[in-house]
């Protein structure tokens, strides 16, 4: 059976887990992340739409408020499903990545004398708001949570990676990459990574990756959950 090495945070990291078993492959759970969501107050008096670049801005955004009318511009199919579970009317998606949903966002032309709230973690890919304010958009940004960094790796994913061949590591963001390899290289286990391949959520994930040798390196046709394990599933079959 297939072997799935899990690094996206809770509660990303079960679910897609639970794809995994359905699809016939068996995941190993390694968050790289854990995150945290802050209480606050959110001001939405002059907002005309709320812009979340990830699913974790959406839970962020659903825990300390319940306003779900506003339109909502996600980054891509995750965030937006995200964003449609929790209850919002009306989500446009962008092409994945934050230049794309700034250009999307000022197609739309939908915020006339109003102001576009982002939604964001601590720690970001790019600046939506400075994006906004050249193409003469308001916005501001609320930071609604914090990525804290895992210590290690899980014990499973340390022995799967010391003893097996042909593992599948699972990234779906650069920092993940980022995190997995200074926590491999912690464990002393880097020099086990050319015996490993990398599925990659996009072309800017799989550019991390290449920061070190990999069995294989290859991308998502699709930036969603399910194209990921189509991609391992159909690389699988070529095999």
């Amino acid at each position: 059976m297939t072997r799935v090495l899990i690094t996206r945070a809770e509660p990303d990291a079960s679910e897609f887990a639970d794809a995994c078993r359905s699809h016939g492959l068996d995941p190993i759970l390694s968050p790289v992340m854990r995150i945290e969501i802050e209480k606050a107050d959110i001001d939405l008096a002059d907002v005309g739409a709320i812009a979340f670049t990830s699913a974790n801005g959406v839970r962020a955004f659903a825990a300390n408020s319940p306003q779900r009318s506003l339109p909502v511009f996600a980054v891509g199919p995750v965030t937006g499903e995200a964003a449609k579970a929790a209850g919002f009317e009306y989500v446009s998606l962008a092409g994945g990545d934050v230049e794309a949903l700034a250009g999307h966002i000022a197609s739309e032309n939908a915020l006339v004398g109003k102001v576009l709230l982002h939604v964001a973690g601590a720690d970001r890919a790019g600046d939506l708001v400075t994006a906004l304010t050249a193409r003469g958009i308001a916005a501001r940004r609320q930071t609604l949570y914090r990525a804290e960094a895992a210590s290690a790796l899980s014990a499973q994913a340390e022995a799967s990676l010391r003893t097996e061949s042909g593992l599948w590591v699972t990234f779906f963001s650069p920092r993940t990459v980022r995190l997995f390899l200074a926590l491999a290289e912690k464990a002393g286990l880097a020099s086990r990574l050319p015996e490993m391949r990398a599925a990659c959520l996009s072309a800017a994930v799989a550019e991390a990756a290449a920061a070190v040798a990999w069995g294989g390196i290859v991308v998502a046709c699709d930036r969603t959950a399910e194209s990921m394990l189509e991609t391992i599933i159909g690389e699988g079959d070529r095999a």
